[in-house]
């Protein structure tokens, strides 16, 4: 495979209601979208950070900076070297001197692995071991401003299908959301998401979570703190699942080997790409850990990934990968739709979907071309 060249956007795409985490609110997704271009085929990637430095480090435009600056040129250098021997699994090692910036590597790695796979005519799903042709989907619901606006969410989101439902919480805003949605919904798949919001110091009420039989807890501690995170699982009975703290394979094993999860959310994005999101897959599979797909408010290029990684076998419980229409009136590629409580795997080749071009065109508020080839 031969790169020409690259191409990196930067979209600002309304969200179809304010989406509130402990680390903000975004009402619009600013998104930096990058094209591979190859002698043979075009592919697509995209960048979870956002706007501003706050799920991580890297935000958007610093993204592009990193990809222009550093990642092209490293590169374009491994592909003088390995000439028409260049691939996707050459990326990451083109990129590993450049510490951290996950995220802003797994949209290149994605871009370039899209070209090739669409050139060699075998779809996202098939290349990364996929064994389903449609996922479950649970929805994550934001923090609102009352209980009353909450309830009226998850009730929406029980009628449009979601088969597992996943909370936002932060210190005030957590036992007593919980419990008006168990009592008001009953034994539905419930779990919650603190993103990284409580410290050693609050396992007393956190423990305060166990009277309400949810399937997980995610991420409670600051995701350097592996062994609170195993004093909280010995603490308490509702299973720890782990978000921010996976960043890779080898991440993942310390945190299985020092107890401090049961369950691994896994972020494409966050661990620098799906290739490594598959190791960290074959890892927990081997430890018996089950794992989902957690979402970063993607757009259909990101989704149609995500859903792909999804149908790999030890994907056992609901992820993110909510319908698009969940967060966008208009998403950059056709809409994915919820059907029974489930989205198709797309089995075009690639990615199997491509971004609609007066949308992106109507979106995009930054581009580039960056030329590869000599």
């Amino acid at each position: 495979m031969r790169l020409t060249g690259v191409e990196t956007r930067v979209v600002e795409i309304p969200l179809v209601s304010p989406f509130r985490t402990s680390f903000g609110t975004e009402t619009v997704r600013q998104v930096l979208v990058v094209r591979a271009v190859t002698e043979d085929a075009e592919g697509w990637g995209e960048c979870g950070a956002s706007e501003s430095p706050l799920y991580s480090s890297e935000y958007t435009t610093g993204a592009a900076v990193m990809l222009e600056r550093f990642f092209l040129p490293a590169i374009r250098t491994a592909q003088q070297a390995l000439g028409d021997d260049f691939a996707s699994q050459h990326v990451s090692p083109a990129l590993d001197a450049f510490k951290g910036h996950r995220l802003s590597k797994s949209a290149l790695e994605t871009a370039i692995l899209d070209a090739q796979l669409r050139a060699q005519g075998v779809s996202f799903a098939s290349a990364l071991g996929a064994v389903r042709d449609s996922v479950p989907c649970g929805v994550s619901l934001g923090i609102t401003d009352t209980i009353d606006q909450l309830l009226d969410d998850v009730a929406a989101s029980l009628d449009a299908g979601y088969l597992r439902i996943k909370l936002k919480i932060e210190p005030g805003w957590d036992i007593g959301a919980v419990r008006a949605v168990r009592e008001r919904f009953g034994d539905i798949d419930l779990q919650v998401d603190a993103n990284a919001a409580y410290r050693r110091s609050d396992i007393r009420l956190l423990a305060g979570l166990d009277a309400f039989d949810l399937t997980l807890l995610e991420q409670p501690l600051p995701a350097d703190d592996l062994l609170g995170h195993a004093a909280l699982a010995r603490a308490i009975s509702t299973p720890i699942c782990l978000d921010e703290s996976i960043t890779s394979a080898r991440a993942a094993a310390a945190a299985i080997e020092l107890g401090a999860c049961s369950i691994v959310n896994i972020k494409p994005g966050r661990v620098g790409g799906y290739l490594e999101a598959r190791r960290v897959h074959d890892l927990c599979a081997a430890h018996e850990i089950p794992v989902w797909c957690g979402g970063m408010l993607e757009t259909g290029i990101g989704r149609a990934a995500n859903v792909a990684l999804a149908a790999l076998p030890g994907f056992t419980m609901p992820g993110d990968t909510s319908a698009s229409e969940r967060y966008y009136a208009t998403d950059l590629t056709e809409p994915f739709r919820l059907v029974n409580g489930r989205i198709s795997v797309p089995q075009g080749h690639g990615l199997g979907v491509t971004p609609i071009a007066e949308v992106l065109e109507r979106f995009t508020v930054r581009r580039a071309w960056h030329p590869l080839s000599a």
